[in-house]
């Protein structure tokens, strides 16, 4: 089962900085600045952490994950906006 979490980070280093932001392109949606969206099986979760882990330097950069629950149940719903409106992903298939 794939849960969202919306992951944000603060990373010191601006080359390091650019490393995690490449990084999460890859596992989820770019909401602002330094926040993605990630839809996310157990696995992937391990595996983007692992790599997050080989970036980060873990006494100065932060990362954080916050579970926002099943991708397919309040997590649809559980993101709210003051000022622009949040449009969520369209629920698309990806085939890797």
């Amino acid at each position: 089962m794939r849960q969202t979490f919306i992951v944000t980070y603060d990373v010191c280093d601006p080359k390091r900085l650019r490393k995690v932001f490449r990084l999460m392109k890859g596992y989820g949606d770019h909401l602002q600045l330094s926040v993605f969206r990630c839809d996310l099986d157990l696995r992937t979760l391990h595996e983007l952490r692992g790599r997050l882990g080989d970036v980060i330097h873990d006494g100065e950069d932060q990362v954080l994950f916050v579970d926002v629950g099943p991708s397919d149940g309040r997590a649809a719903t559980s993101i709210r906006a003051i000022g622009k409106a949040y449009e969520p992903p369209p629920g698309i298939a990806l085939v890797v």
